[in-house]
């Protein structure tokens, strides 16, 4: 389908709740939506496409034909997006890499010598399973804890087969085995301690430290005081374990806190698990910069719990979401309870809330790199003055005091970077009095008339170009490129009251802030410094060497050859005035001596007077 045929057929769309399925033209599907009213959602693909971001502006070029789906209630489309993107995994919805669910700890006391394993599903084969935990890594941490108490293996070795065939491992030396691979070793007390650990799974570790300290009471009245130590070492861990309450069955986070943090180029979806009050586990998402961030939280959320198999209690978010009561009624239907979803606004959820965003932020920050933050910054910007991403940027500046020795700056800025090879300085010319306005049409003027010319150094054009002042600043640019029969993107930099850049102001006056968003600010601000770094520099260069040239004016037999002589040789003008008269002799011709050395000697006899 063209485009507009695409556009006429959205706009034929009921006004009705359902789910949107685009497709590309080898009907593969791209991407599925969700719309309480279905005309009014799909017609914005196809409607003021420069307002598109980048991604959207993709993934619309790629739809050949979309089909929808009419529900008959909004929860019913929500229920339908979340089947139809969990079969098809669109190309460009946001979608969790991980749906292995939360996982389980498997045991099978029916085998000779039973384990305790790690799976990721309940399977009916007769084992008994304990769970489901907040993660991978809690699960592993509770198996861990269970197997260090009670010194239980943990090698790879098969039971019965490996029995006395090699020594024991590291483990048994490090007390942290029995050694169940040595045939001194009974099987019965293997069983035994895996009773053990199945009552600990089970959360009864008050029967089980009961057992042990009534073994060891015995242990101590034989006198096998070895095994009476082992057994109290035993017990402690067994009451240390449970008054962690690492192991209580059905250990899963009774709270879970939502986290959202981005940076220019990277957004991450973070979610922390609870348990008493104590922090079990996190998971996280990391993925490219959304252009609603409310849309994938809540794409993101729906994925995450549907694809573990269980909920919590209270869920707290970080902002509102506009579907949250139909997803806890999905909740309420899949696993028959209905969590709590809170966006805290006072005391210590706000404060776990703020943990969990701060968690999110670090693991974007952490994934994104310095020339994709460059690539985003400089997208944005593109975004925010309706342009392509400004790939070589060109500021201008001007530098004078009081009308004298007045130049100005070109700095380039490429790809986010200075590219100080490209720099340019001009001396104005023809100007008696300050005029900003005078000089930067000048500037403006020369540069692009080299630019026409294709002199080398000019002959790159720019993307954007920003100049140092306001609105009319920008205007007289503007002009001089109309002269010059030549258009490039205009803004002017506004400063605040600090001397920094809060915006940019288009040559008709809009202003655009730029001080919101922290990444846009640096670059201007950046940009901005180097522009008026590089100008007052040269300024000050021109008037240092006119101060120093100035005195040696005038001076018979004494040309702008010789006064470099002098400078070079005497490195200051106190110097030379100083010099006695064999000393500048030795430098310059008698006559042109006398004369330097007479004009100092006069100056101090005048200043005496």
């Amino acid at each position: 389908m063209t485009f507009d045929e695409l556009k006429d057929k959205a706009l034929s769309l009921p006004y009705a709740p359902g789910v949107y399925i685009m497709r590309n033209k080898d009907d593969k599907v791209i991407y599925v939506g969700k719309a309480k009213k279905l005309k009014n959602r799909v017609s914005q693909y196809f409607q003021d496409t420069a307002s598109h971001s980048p991604k959207t502006k993709v993934m619309v070029s790629h739809i050949h034909h979309f089909d929808v789906i009419v529900a008959a209630s909004e929860f019913e489309a929500l229920v339908l997006e979340c089947s139809l993107i969990k079969r098809y995994s669109p190309k460009y919805n946001i979608l969790l890499k991980d749906d292995k669910g939360y996982p389980y700890l498997r045991l099978n006391m029916k085998e000779i010598y039973p384990k305790i394993e790690l799976v990721s599903k309940i399977a009916d084969d007769g084992a008994e399973y304990f769970g489901p935990y907040g993660g991978r890594s809690v699960t592993h941490s509770v198996m861990e804890a269970i197997r260090l108490t009670l010194k239980l293996p943990g090698c790879s070795k098969q039971f019965p087969r490996d029995i006395g065939k090699d020594r024991p491992c590291l483990n048994y030396h490090m007390n942290q085995c029995a050694g169940w691979c040595q045939p001194s070793v009974s099987a019965t007390e293997y069983r035994i301690r895996m009773e053990q650990a199945r009552q600990l799974l089970k959360g009864n570790y008050k029967d089980v430290a009961a057992q042990i300290k009534e073994q060891m009471l015995s242990a101590a009245d034989n006198l096998d005081f070895e095994l009476a130590a082992s057994l109290r070492d035993r017990l402690k861990a067994v009451e240390v374990l449970g008054t962690k309450q690492l192991v209580t069955a059905g250990t899963l986070a009774d709270t879970d806190v939502v986290g959202y943090g981005q940076t220019e180029a990277k957004a991450c979806f973070a979610v922390l698990h609870f348990s008493g009050g104590n922090l079990l586990d996190k998971d996280y998402e990391v993925f490219p910069v959304p252009d609603d961030k409310e849309e994938a939280v809540s794409s993101l959320l729906k994925q995450f719990y549907l694809s573990r198999g269980v909920a919590p209690k209270r869920v707290l978010l970080p902002f509102e979401l506009e579907d949250a009561e139909l997803f806890s009624e999905l909740m309420e239907q899949q696993y028959g309870c209905r969590p709590k979803l809170r966006v805290p606004q006072r005391g210590d959820n706000v404060r776990l809330v703020e943990l969990a965003n701060k968690n999110a932020y670090e693991e974007a920050e952490r994934v994104t790199g310095k020339e994709e933050r460059v690539s985003a910054t400089l997208t944005l910007l593109g975004k925010m003055l309706n342009l392509e991403p400004p790939r070589r940027i060109e500021s201008f500046d001007i530098s004078n005091i009081s009308g004298t020795d007045i130049v100005a700056s070109m700095v380039v800025f490429q790809e986010g970077k200075p590219r100080k090879s490209d720099y340019k300085r001009f001396k104005l010319e023809g100007l008696q009095n300050q005029d900003d306005y005078a000089s930067m049409r000048q500037v403006v003027k020369r540069r692009f008339a080299h630019y026409k010319e294709g002199d080398k150094g000019f002959d790159t054009a720019p993307d954007l170009l920003l100049i140092d002042g306001g609105i009319t600043h920008a205007r007289v640019a503007v002009e001089a490129l109309r002269e010059l029969e030549l258009s490039f993107p205009v803004f002017g930099m506004v400063k605040d009251d600090r001397h920094r850049t809060r915006a940019l102001v288009t040559p008709e006056g809009q202003e655009i802030r730029i001080d919101n968003n922290q990444a846009i600010f640096s670059l201007i601000g950046n940009i901005q410094e180097e522009t008026h770094r590089f100008a007052i520099t040269y300024h000050r260069s021109l008037r240092s060497k006119r101060l120093r040239y100035s005195e040696l004016d005038g001076i018979p037999g004494i040309g702008p050859k010789r006064k470099q002589e002098l400078l070079k040789q005497f490195k200051s003008l106190t110097a030379i005035g100083q010099a006695t008269l064999p000393e500048l002799e030795r430098l310059l011709p008698k006559d042109a001596a006398a004369a330097v050395y007479h004009h100092f000697r006069e100056k101090e006899e005048t200043s005496c007077e």
